[in-house]
C-alpha cells in the first residue's frame, strides 16, 4: 500500500505531480487546514501532511494522527506546528529554509526603500489628488549603515544586495565566522555597536530565548536617533510597546513590519502609526518562492516516505537518500544494543557513553544515537521513539557522550554503548557483518560472538566445569529449544557469560531454575 499525503493548504499543482510521480498517493484539500476539527477527523488516514501557514497542527490534531510519519512545512517558520507534540509522537517535521530566502531578502530591501523614500504615504497622497512634493523628503541609502541582526540564509542575501547598493553593512550574529563576514563584505560587530551605528536595522534571526525581544525597550533606547527599522522576520524579536513609544517621540524615524504576533493582527496601535509601513506577511509571497517551496517540500517528503531520506528536518538529523541504506544496518545494531542494555537495568539512567569506531564513525551518528537512546529508554518509557528520545533524555537529566575514533580492533566498524545506572556501568559492543545483520561482540569487556534473535536468555556466572550441560538440561527439561548458544569469559575460572537464543518466550519458572544453579550471578530474559 503506497503512503498517503494530505495537502491541507494551497500548494502548487506541481507538488501534487511530484508526489504522484514518486509513488505517493496524495489528497489535495486546500481548505481543510482552516478547520481544525475536520483536519483532526481525517488525519488518521495519512502518513504525511503538507502545509503552509494556514494549517495549525496542534497537539489535539496530532493525537488523532495514528499513522502520521512526517509533516512538511512549505516555508521556513514552523510556528504553526506543535513541535514538542510532534516530536513526542515520533513525527518528523521538515521545512524548506532555502526555497524562499531570496524572495524574503528582496522584500526586506523593498521595505527599506519604501521607508527611505516614504513611498506608501506618497502614493496615498497622490491618489487623494494632492501633489505634496516637499512633504515626503527622503534619504539616500548609499553610504548609509545597515545593521543586520542575524546573517544566516536570508541575512546574508540582504547583505549582498546592500553591499551592491553601496551601503556599509554591519552584522551581529554569534554564528557568523570572521571568514564568512569577510566574504560577504560585512563587518561583524557586537549588538551595542550595531545599535549605536546603524541608520537602518533589519532583523533576520530565529526566535530563541536569547533573541526574543532582542530589540527590547532597553536596546531600542540605545539606537541611533532617526533609525529606521525593518522586521520581515518574527514579531517576537521586538518589544512593540517600546517601539511605539520611541516612534511617537521621534527617536525612531520609521518602521516597516511584515510580521505580527497574531495574524491577522486586528486593531494594533503600532500598525496604525503614520510612520509605520505594514504588509500582510508578504516576505515569501512571490510566484517563484511559492513554486520553489512547494516543489522542495514534495521532494523531501517523498524521499522520506519512499527512501527513508531525511532533509531539512527541524527535530531529527538529516539523512540523504545515499546515506540511508548505509545507515540502515547500523540503526538496527544501535536498536539492539540499546534494547539489550535497557532490559538489563532497573533504575534511572544517569549517563550514556557511545563510542563509534572505524567506518561507522563517518556516518550520521546522531541518527544512530537517537535510535540507541530510544531503545534504551523504551523498557522504562513505552512511548519514547527515535525522534523524541534525545529530548526525553535531556528532560530526565541523562548525560549523553559521543566519541568517534579510528578502528583499533579486528572489525571495520564497532559501536560500544556504556550505561551508568544504579551505581553500575554496563557496556555492550556490536558490529555489522557482511550479511548486514547485527552481532554482539563484547559484553562488559568479555568477548563474545552472538547473533541477536527475537527471544534470548542472558546469564552471567562463574567459569566452572559443568555449567553448560546443567544449563542446557534445565532448558531442555522445560521444553525450551535452543537456537544458538554464544559463550565468553574474561579468564579461566573467572567470570563468564552466556547469550542464548531460544524459540519462543521463556517462562519465569525456567529463569528461576537457572538462577538457582551454582555459580549463577544474573539471569535475564530478553526480547528483541
Amino acid at each position: 500500500m503506497p503512503p498517503r499525503v494530505l495537502i491541507s493548504d494551497s500548494l502548487s499543482s506541481a507538488a501534487v505531480a511530484i508526489f504522484k510521480a514518486r509513488g505517493v498517493e496524495v489528497d489535495f484539500q486546500p481548505e481543510i487546514g482552516k478547520d481544525r476539527q475536520r483536519l483532526a477527523d481525517v488525519i488518521g488516514d495519512f502518513d504525511g501532511l503538507a502545509i503552509r501557514s494556514a494549517t495549525k497542527v496542534t497537539a489535539k490534531v496530532l493525537e488523532r494522527a495514528t499513522r502520521l510519519k512526517v509533516i512538511g512545512r512549505a516555508g521556513v517558520s514552523v510556528d504553526n506546528i506543535d513541535l514538542a507534540a510532534a516530536t513526542a509522537k515520533g513525527v518528523i517535521v521538515m521545512n524548506t529554509p532555502f526555497g524562499n530566502s531570496i524572495t524574503t531578502a528582496e522584500h526586506a530591501i523593498a521595505l527599506m526603500f519604501a521607508l527611505a523614500r516614504h513611498i506608501p504615504a506618497a502614493v496615498a497622497s497622490t491618489r487623494a489628488g494632492k501633489w505634496e512634493t516637499n512633504q515626503f523628503l527622503g534619504v539616500e541609502i548609499t553610504g548609509k549603515v545597515l545593521g543586520l541582526i542575524g546573517c544566516g540564509n536570508v541575512g546574508s542575501i540582504v547583505a549582498d544586495r546592500a553591499v551592491g547598493l553601496r551601503m556599509r553593512v554591519i552584522a551581529f550574529d554569534p554564528f557568523l565566522s570572521p571568514e564568512r563576514a569577510l566574504d560577504l563584505g560585512v563587518e561583524k560587530v557586537e549588538l551595542d555597536d550595531l545599535l549605536a551605528r546603524a541608520d537602518f536595522i533589519s532583523l533576520h534571526t530565529p526566535v530563541t530565548p536569547q533573541t526574543k525581544n532582542i530589540l527590547s525597550a532597553e536596546n531600542l533606547a540605545r539606537t541611533k536617533p532617526g533609525v529606521m527599522i525593518i522586521n520581515s522576520c518574527r514579531a517576537a524579536l521586538i518589544d512593540e510597546n517600546a517601539l511605539l513609544a520611541l516612534l511617537e517621540s521621534d527617536r525612531v524615524a520609521s518602521v516597516a513590519i511584515d510580521v505580527s504576533e497574531k495574524e491577522p493582527p486586528g486593531r494594533n496601535p503600532l500598525l496604525s502609526h503614520a510612520n509605520v509601513i505594514c504588509t500582510p506577511h508578504l516576505g515569501a509571497s512571490t510566484r517563484e518562492a511559492q513554486e520553489n517551496v512547494a516543489l522542495q517540500i514534495a521532494e523531501q517528503m517523498s524521499d522520506y516516505l519512499m527512501r527513508d531520506a531525511i532533509s531539512n528536518a527541524v527535530n531529527f538529523p538529516a539523512i540523504t537518500a545515499e546515506e540511508a541504506p548505509k545507515l540502515k544496518p547500523f540503526i538496527a545494531l544501535s536498536d539492539r544494543l540499546g534494547s539489550f542494555a535497557g532490559q538489563l537495568i532497573d533504575s534511572n539512567v544517569r549517563k550514556v557513553s557511545i563510542t563509534y569506531e572505524g567506518a561507522v564513525a563517518d556516518l550520521k551518528i546522531k541518527a544512530l544515537t537517537a535510535s540507541m537512546i530510544a531503545a534504551l529508554l523504551r523498557p522504562l518509557l513505552a512511548d519514547v521513539n527515535v525522534v523524541s528520545a534525545p529530548a526525553v533524555a535531556k528532560e530526565r537529566g541523562i548525560v549523553i557522550e559521543e566519541v568517534t575514533r579510528a578502528a583499533e580492533a579486528d572489525f571495520e566498524s564497532i559501536v560500544t554503548l556504556c550505561v551508568e545506572a544504579g551505581g553500575r556501568v554496563r557496556c555492550v559492543s556490536g558490529t555489522v557483518f557482511n550479511d548486514g545483520k547485527p552481532r554482539i561482540i563484547s559484553i562488559n569487556d568479555i568477548k563474545i560472538d552472538a547473533a541477536v534473535g527475537p527471544s534470548m536468555i542472558y546469564v552471567t556466572n562463574e567459569d566452572k566445569p559443568g555449567f553448560i550441560g546443567r544449563f542446557a538440561s534445565v532448558l531442555g527439561n522445560a521444553g525450551v529449544n535452543i537456537a544458538t548458544f554464544a559463550l565468553g569469559r574474561d579468564r579461566e575460572g573467572g567470570s563468564s557469560i552466556a547469550l542464548v537464543e531460544v524459540d519462543g518466550a521463556v517462562p519465569d519458572r525456567v529463569l528461576a531454575d537457572v538462577e538457582k544453579m551454582p555459580g549463577v550471578k544474573e539471569v535475564k530474559a530478553l526480547r528483541f
